[in-house]
């Protein structure tokens, strides 16, 4: 199931397995038969680590949602409720517990908080009087799940929030926690460096970490040469332009959920000829989408405008391969073909879904108002007209077009221009209001603390210098067969990539002046290796940089990392780790206040 975490420099298999092993001890704790009741936000990252055969080897014979209530009748020795450390999830807790020891069931209780136990929970528990009845308390720490081959997320929706609106390092303790399980597996990073102040305190935290464990130093030759530690707020603009790779359109138009997108199923059903198409499948078509697919490691990370012809071409080969069949004419042949056989049957049918994939994304990417979008970002991209009010953003006001779609692009106008002039901020202010309802000024109020949609407090706007100096904007990217980052957006070159990039060569020193534009501070640590762990290095043997986006990152910026590892004269692999995949959209909304009133 998870070869593909395998295959890259660095084996992420590694990881996954340490987090099987400890799920399976916990397990082992609670003697006999179990249900487990899930916190719904956790059974997706759990999904990537475990499978239900995993849990069913375990004595695990009953699953359930956490929801208020009495809890579904289950013929069990022992309930664990597997939660996040949140207080509003206690209460539902209580009352299921409450309305078990009505019903006077002798039941074994066991909670497990993940990924750290919390006081505050352990309180609320014993004032709702049912602390007493769990016999095992425990915490499960699942901080870093390996997503793909090159890819960590800690899927921590509110991290940015938290750090930029509520003053709240917590994301920030778990991210260096996670950083140092991962160096207890992969030996000691002996370069950090960072951009931020996220970046600086999560550095400082794995350093004292580091100094408080200084006895148990682990003997591993280190996998990672250095650790680049990212803000997402030094690079703001990138996840509110439109991705524009495959993957990246896939999830800003369907949404890709812990490695699954859900698709209209209309496109997917097989129509058998003569039949009529009344019993259309109504279920949405789920799909896993990870390297481990032949075909989408191949076209993930593509333009959207090469995907076509990749597809293509992959057809002719399919087909020419079935057509071999003819030619068999030995026992030995048709053998060899029949062996072939389930290989290019998967082949087949994945090109088939991702056929209907692009189908349905250039029905999109064709129409006009896709266009005319993308025009206004390309032109704030290129500093057109940002500091005044601009039309296409008042017409699609005046539509009433989705609030986020509004807000993405005047979030985009003010990071272009380092903040709106007063009158044209008081103005998008005011017709978002009154066209999309006061309560909305709450959200308003979130984007400006984040430094999202702001009013021109200096005169001076750095944003033209920081593209001029960093090539954010390429003329004429080739899309086809890139020679550069910028094809991610079709010429806009990401920011936080560019940082990547100048850091491996030719070190950030060259850009010292465009650093201090960017909030935060920029620096760079050292970690001792014990005696014996430095690294020789073969001749022609790349370095890897393990780069942590801060407060989350976006489909396209992770293309744009795999093209870089790809480059022949980079010298560079680079593994990608985050405490949330997010686009725009995902991000705009874990901003927002009261987002489920909110027009989809």
């Amino acid at each position: 199931m998870a070869a593909h975490l395998s295959y890259g420099r660095v084996n992420l298999n590694i990881l996954r397995e340490a987090a099987r092993k400890e799920l399976r001890e916990f397990l082992d704790k609670c003697a006999g038969s179990k249900a487990i009741v899930w916190d719904e936000y956790l059974t997706g990252p759990f999904g990537m680590i475990a499978q239900y055969s995993l849990l069913k080897e375990h004595e695990v014979e009953k699953m359930f949602t956490l929801k208020s209530g009495r809890l579904p009748s289950a013929d069990v020795k022992n309930i664990i409720f597997f939660v996040r450390p949140r207080l509003e999830l206690m209460d539902i807790i209580a009352e299921n517990v409450f309305s078990e020891d009505k019903m006077h069931s002798s039941r074994d209780f066991h909670i497990l908080f993940v990924p750290r136990r919390s006081m505050l929970c352990e309180q609320r528990l014993k004032e709702q009087g049912v602390l007493g009845s769990f016999i095992n308390i425990d915490e499960y720490i699942l901080d870093l799940i390996p997503y793909d081959g090159d890819l960590l997320s800690m899927e921590y929706e509110s991290a940015f929030r938290e750090c930029y609106l509520e003053n709240d390092q917590t994301s920030l303790y778990h991210t260096a926690k996670g950083l140092m399980t991962l160096q207890a597996l992969y030996g000691t990073i002996p370069q950090i460096y960072g951009k931020g102040e996220c970046a600086r305190h999560v550095a400082n935290m794995m350093l004292r970490m580091k100094r408080e464990f200084a006895g148990s130093q682990n003997q591993i030759l280190p996998v990672f040469d250095t650790l680049l530690l990212l803000d997402r707020n030094v690079d703001l603009l990138t996840p509110l332009a439109t991705q524009l790779t495959y993957e990246g359109l896939i999830d800003e138009i369907y949404g890709i959920n812990n490695g699954y997108v859900k698709l209209p199923p209309e496109k997917f059903a097989q129509k058998k000829q003569g039949e009529a198409s009344k019993d259309l499948p109504t279920e949405p078509k789920k799909l896993q989408l990870n390297s481990a697919e032949e075909l989408y490691a191949e076209i993930r990370d593509k333009n959207f405008n090469a995907v076509g012809a990749a597809l293509s071409k992959k057809a002719k080969i399919i087909s020419a391969a079935f057509e071999e069949r003819h030619n068999a004419k030995t026992v030995g042949e048709i053998k060899q073909f029949v062996s072939q056989l389930p290989h290019m049957q998967a082949a087949r049918s994945s090109l088939a879904n991702h056929t209907s994939i692009a189908e349905l994304i250039k029905d999109i990417t064709t129409s006009e108002a896709f266009f005319d979008n993308l025009t206004v970002e390309q032109e704030f991209m290129t500093g057109v007209d940002t500091d005044k009010v601009n039309t296409y953003i008042e017409d699609s006001i005046a539509q009433k077009d989705p609030l986020i779609k509004i807000l993405r692009l005047v979030c985009m106008q003010s990071v272009c221009n380092n903040g709106l002039k007063q009158k044209v901020f008081d103005y998008y202010k005011r017709e978002i209001l009154q066209t999309y309802g006061y309560e909305h000024m709450l959200t308003l109020n979130n984007l400006e603390k984040a430094g999202l949609l702001k009013p021109q407090t200096s005169s001076r706007n750095n944003y033209p210098t920081i593209r001029k100096t960093l090539k954010l904007w390429m003329e004429d990217a080739n899309e086809q067969n890139p020679n550069d980052i910028s094809y991610v957006y079709s010429g806009y070159a990401p920011l936080s990539i560019r940082l990547t990039q100048v850091l491996a060569r030719p070190g950030w020193r060259s850009i010292e002046e465009v650093l201090k534009m960017l909030p935060g501070p920029h620096f760079e640590e050292r970690q001792q290796l014990p005696a014996g762990l430095h690294k020789k290095r073969q001749q022609g043997e790349n370095r890897t940089t393990l780069v942590f986006f801060l407060g989350g990152v976006s489909y396209a910026e992770i293309a744009a990392l795999r093209f870089l590892s790809q480059m022949e004269d980079s010298g560079m692999e680079y593994i990608i780790a985050t405490t949330k995949l997010m686009n725009g959209t995902t991000w705009i909304k874990s901003l927002m206040d009261r987002p489920e009133s909110q027009t989809p």
